[in-house]
């Protein structure tokens, strides 16, 4: 039997200042590689150049993935891996197939019998863990909360009563609708509850707090068209400020 190929999962940075520390691990690999499956070819592409700058962008294949659970994409496109080639896939921003496209590619490659391999970058949801003061042992990621207002709702007060146990809680917004996340927030939740906001983790202006809501409604961010992580849990050293 032919040799198969490896599937190479490559994080991309969360910001540009990140490029340098995420290019260290991923340029000897890429230097290999030449079909991508990747979520925007476009940032594919600029994130390639700036790992190598005589990378052979125009040598390559590029599959892209659609932003949505139920895309679909040609599985053939693995056959380069079964005939001993590389593959890579990439995200916008971040791990591939952690609240990124990229997890039916990588369970039809299990199917074929490739080898996957993880590359180790910047994840955001446990960047914003572990910074949150919030117990790593018993977490849960909700991904995007739903838009309509009273499953939301629903959903946020289930989880301020996991939170109240002792469970840690992690969940986002598209940036555009951070700052109705947060006002809804501030506005269901009990005064005592802890919320952690990490907002631009990796960059130069990163700001990350754990706060009460009662603290929360007295400093509110401008959350607005910017990367944001919210974490919801139960600190174990009380609060005496």
């Amino acid at each position: 039997m032919d040799k198969k190929g490896i599937i190479y999962l490559v994080p991309t940075p969360l910001s540009p200042e990140g490029i340098r520390q995420t290019a260290a691990i991923a340029q000897p690999v890429i230097s290999h590689i030449r079909y991508f499956i990747v979520e925007n070819i476009r940032t594919a592409r600029r994130f390639l150049k700036a790992v190598d700058a005589d990378f052979p962008i125009d040598d390559s294949v590029f599959l892209e993935m659609d932003k949505h659970d139920d895309f679909e994409f040609d599985e053939m496109f693995l056959q380069h891996a079964v005939e001993g080639k590389y593959i890579g896939v990439l995200s916008e921003a971040g791990c591939p197939a952690v609240a990124d496209p990229g997890s039916k590619v990588v369970a039809a490659a299990h199917l074929w019998g490739i080898t996957i391999k993880p590359l180790v970058g910047p994840n955001s949801m446990l960047m914003a863990l572990m910074s949150s003061g919030f117990t790593g042992q018993n977490f849960t990621f909700h991904g995007y909360l739903p838009i309509e207002t009273k499953e939301r709702r629903n959903l946020i007060l289930q989880i301020e009563r996991g939170a109240e146990k002792g469970q840690t809680h992690i969940f986002m917004e598209t940036p555009y609708r951070n700052n109705k996340l947060f006002e809804d927030l501030i506005n269901w939740l009990k005064p005592t509850t802890e919320l952690c906001i990490a907002s631009n983790i990796t960059a130069s202006n990163e700001q990350i707090h754990t706060r009460l809501i009662a603290d929360w409604k007295k400093r509110k961010p401008n959350l607005k068209k910017i990367p944001v992580v919210f974490v919801m849990g139960k600190s174990e050293i009380k609060n005496t400020k």
